[in-house]
């Protein structure tokens, strides 16, 4: 079930094979009402800085020319200020970042954001657009109302930002194409980026002042190694030390590694570690003949300190390696080693200790790249190609049936349930709400693109297209774009691949459903219907009368009402056939839907009374809800106010006893349609407000122009035309940008109304005009029936 409005919240539901795609809007302005006060959106003050690493020494030069940038700020008030902090890897680039960016927190309140944006890691670089969608949910926009188009989420973030101070660090960029959509558009906030790029874009373009970080003398090298060890290792002469910074190439990574070496063998004389790393050096010299020095020094520090490992912990860290991202947990860490996690755990502490790995808050991991890439070499050269398989195997399999626990928590009508194929580990995860599983999707979320890639890559197609497909019940309801499409389109490929037509049937479902949720119907269509051919070929009954729903929900969006009419007649006959009760209900509510769009009234009563009893029987609460809405339009537009009114109080009990304001929202407006058809205008203008108001709150632009809109027509009734005529050019603004045809229409004839009864002919009549050009495109009923009204006004208007 759903609502034919761009921007607003669409559902369309299932089974075990179904999905809910929720098509969420943007905030677009303000609600300005007389006599009411909107609902403010809620101030989230993010906090996301990283902590600062341990013995920071010096880099005082450094530090003063960045705190430069903070003392000036009034020069150019809509510039933003840009740190760009550059330099090779290994160098210190984000420590340095994070110690200044610690340092100046008090000049910012609006908060910090941090993003670290895997520009050398493994896998993908995150793209811009990704991180723009967690960090507006990180500023309080809901996940199902962040916008898929890239320009409106650049937007949407500017705004949330243009009236705050805030301080953004972006850590290990690609490039400057990375960074630009992801600047604010004000002196009051800094970003600060690290990578090891030069930058030169960043700096000829938006003024970054570019500091370029080398590595430490002797003189800053030796006194990080003697904070380092301090309380181990109390009689080392500078000597020694300064020979040992040497060989890390003043390297602060590789310095900090073989410090902590050097604090876990206290007894030794320093000039026997040091011995042991200048014959792992002369070594390396000789493999890597070609490589610069600092390079050359890194693995040697890295294959010096790996040497020290016990062999348990050697064997974790090397496979750590094959892990499909550079972060991780405890049990994914577990399913690589094929350990219990209680034993990994320890092994875990061991690699941090040796800073070898990073600790991360909430029980995760994190490898440098640096470290990262060691790791995977070390893997090739001492595990058999047999072991690796079965390791990456077992770590894949591992992520297929935890993301299949978490779409079960998260949307558990709407789940892809999992054959065989791929048997379920042990150790997967389980959760027990909707939080719990929230919560691993975001720690997990890139590692679920690079999973499916890897899945994909490494010849294991059978993972890859199911990974694809059980994450799309989750995305879809998060608006997850970039990781939706991403995944589905390797989906589609790897299915391909290994000749399985169902599941690439599947993943091109899942494509077609990314697209319409970001309103690209032309492509939504072409997935649909290719899906749909393929499951015809295959002879899959309810996957072709899914497709079949999708296509009607195309033609209900571009208000092709007889078209979507027969798609949804086809698709419940299909699924009565087949004996598929919550699907024949959902898609007979989307036929009912149509009646009602096409002014059936009393014929799309009769359906929505026959599958109220479905959805109560099977507890889908919110299906129940939106049919009893659709009841109570049907019953309004047939002339049954009183019945009407009842229909729709028991659809927003249902809102306030499951505490959803989304529901709640979108079926107050229909309220405020019945109060208005009861001859209530005042009560009718206090619903349509509340209304608006929860719809700003959620960011749902679409639906709040429908209450806006609405509320017009209620001051109409009121003859408080000025205010009318203010509410629906708000309105007809929206969806204008939305390029909400048929809505535009209809708020431009009701703004003429309200123009004409304020006298405004010439401004009435242009109103009209625009409204009857819209009309042009559609031709049932409702939408002829206006056109002629308007064309009358408008013959008037000329007239007078």
């Amino acid at each position: 079930m759903r609502d034919d409005i761009p921007g607003h919240v669409n559902r369309f539901d299932g089974s075990a094979s179904a999905h809910t795609v929720v098509q969420a809007g943007e905030v677009s302005g303000g609600v300005h009402f007389h006599h009411q006060v909107p609902l403010p959106a809620p101030v989230i003050v993010p906090h996301q800085l990283r902590s600062s690493v341990r013995h920071f020494v010096n880099r005082s030069e450094e530090r003063t020319r960045l705190s430069s940038l903070v003392a000036d700020r009034n020069d150019e008030p809509h510039a933003v200020r840009v740190a760009a902090i550059t330099g090779t890897a290994g160098v210190g680039k984000t420590s340095l970042a994070l110690h200044w960016a610690h340092s100046i927190r008090p000049h910012f309140p609006g908060g910090e954001l941090y993003a670290n944006l895997r520009g050398y890691t493994a896998g993908s670089p995150a793209t811009p657009q990704e991180i723009l969608g967690r960090f507006l949910e990180d500023l309080g926009v809901p996940a199902t109302h962040v916008p898929a188009e890239p320009e409106r989420r650049e937007t949407m973030f500017r705004s949330l930002l243009a009236e705050r101070r805030m301080l953004l660090v972006l850590d290990n960029a690609a490039d400057s194409s990375q960074i630009r959509p992801l600047l604010p558009a004000t002196s009051g906030c800094l970003v600060v980026v690290t990578s090891r790029d030069d930058l030169s874009g960043l700096v000829r373009q938006e003024g970054a002042l570019r500091l370029d970080v080398t590595t430490f003398p002797t003189t800053d090298a030796v006194e990080l190694l003697r904070a380092a060890t301090a309380g181990y290792r109390t009689s080392d002469h500078r000597g020694d030390l300064a020979a040992l910074a040497r060989l890390c190439a003043g390297l602060p990574l590789a310095l900090r590694i073989a410090a902590e070496r050097a604090a876990g063998w206290p007894s030794m004389p320093l000039g026997e570690l040091i011995d042991d790393l200048r014959d792992e050096s002369a070594r390396w010299s000789v493999l890597t003949a070609e490589a610069e020095e600092g390079s050359d020094a890194m693995r040697s520090v890295f294959e010096w300190s790996y040497q020290a490992l016990s062999n348990p912990a050697a064997r974790l860290f090397r496979r750590l390696g094959l892990h499909p991202g550079n972060e991780f947990g405890l049990p994914a860490a577990a399913r690589l080693a094929g350990s219990d996690p209680a034993h990994v755990r320890g092994l875990l502490d061991t690699l941090v200790r040796a800073h070898l790995l990073e600790r991360r808050p909430a029980g995760r991991y994190e490898f440098h790249d640096l470290l990262r890439a060691y790791a995977a070499e070390q893997v090739r050269r001492e595990e058999s190609e047999t072991e690796r398989t079965e390791i990456l195997r077992r770590c894949l399999g591992w992520y297929l049936h935890t993301a299949y626990a978490a779409q079960c928590a998260m949307a558990p009508f709407d789940r892809y349930d999992l054959d065989d194929r791929i048997p379920a580990p042990a150790a997967a995860l389980r959760f027990e709400n909707y939080q719990s599983a929230f919560d691993w999707y975001r720690a997990e979320s890139a590692n679920l693109v690079t999973a499916t890639r890897t899945a994909a890559d490494a010849g294991f197609p059978e993972i890859a297209w199911r990974l694809a497909v059980v994450l799309r019940a989750v995305y879809m309801h998060q608006n997850a774009f970039d990781e939706w499409e991403t995944t589905a389109r390797i989906g589609v490929e790897a299915a391909a691949r290994a000749g399985e037509q169902h599941g690439e049937a599947e993943a091109l479902e899942s494509l077609g459903k990314a697209a319409f949720q970001a309103l690209r119907l032309d492509e939504a269509e072409e997935h649909h219907r290719a899906s749909l051919a393929l499951r015809r070929r295959i002879g899959d009954g309810c996957g072709m009368a899914v497709s079949v729903n999708a296509l009607g929900l195309i033609g209900l969006r571009r208000r092709r009402l007889e078209e979507a009419r027969a798609h949804f007649t086809d698709g419940a006959e299909i699924f009565r056939d087949l004996g598929d009760r919550r699907w024949t209900a959902l898609v007979r509510s989307n036929l009912a839907e149509t009646l009602c769009e096409l002014g059936r009234g009393e014929e799309a009563q009769a359906l929505i009374e026959q599958v109220l009893a479905d959805f109560r029987e099977l507890g889908d609460r919110a299906c129940e809800g939106n049919a009893l809405c659709l009841l109570s339009w049907a019953q309004r537009t047939s002339g049954q106010a009183e019945a009407a009114a009842c229909s729709i109080r028991a659809a927003l009990s249902i809102a306030d006893d499951e505490n959803n304001e989304v529901w709640q929202g979108h079926w107050l407006a229909e309220s405020a349609r019945v109060e208005r058809a009861r001859g209530n205008p005042e009560e009718s203008l206090r619903l349509f407000q509340k209304s608006a108001a929860i719809q700003q709150k959620l960011g749902d632009a679409s639906r709040e122009a429908t209450a806006l809109d609405g509320a017009g027509e209620a001051c109409q009734s009121l003859a408080r035309f000025e205010e009318a005529a203010e509410l629906h050019r708000r309105a007809a603004d929206t969806y204008r940008q939305l390029d909400s045809h048929w809505q535009l229409a209809r708020a431009q004839a009701h703004l003429a109304d309200a123009l004409t009864s304020l006298g405004d002919h010439e401004s009435a009549r242009a109103a009209r005009e625009e409204a009857l050009h819209l009309l042009g495109s559609f031709d049932d009923p409702r939408a002829i029936t206006l056109a002629g009204q308007v064309a009358r006004c408008l013959s008037d208007d000329n007239g007078s």
